[in-house]
């Protein structure tokens, strides 16, 4: 498939996607992320790895539309974070005690 990532053609195919992010360990992710295999990558990642650019030269916008015409998941900041449980203060500190021995 062709796409135009920071004003650059790529011809890119899911297979070729797939063995360039083979190996690579995924960043921690805070936005948009894109399901590769069973791993989530942050798409700046993926779009540096695949394009051999910088990650300012292009927006997570060009390399989102670009997965997933391919057929990836793609998912925005929103949904790949878990909604955080806010522990009261007894809670946080009966946490850091322990459970009691029986």
């Amino acid at each position: 498939m062709r796409c135009v990532i920071a004003r650059f053609p790529f011809e890119l195919t899911k297979h070729e996607v797939l063995a360039s992010m083979k190996g690579i360990k995924p960043e921690a992710v805070t936005g948009e992320s894109v399901l590769i295999g069973r791993r989530h990558y942050p798409v700046k990642q993926v779009g540096e790895v695949i394009t051999r650019q910088d990650r300012r030269d292009f927006t997570s916008g060009e390399v989102t539309r670009a997965m997933s015409r391919l057929g990836f998941t793609c998912r925005n900041g929103e949904e790949s974070a878990p909604a955080a449980r806010v522990l009261t203060p007894l809670q946080t500190a009966s946490a850091l005690l322990g459970r009691p021995v029986s």
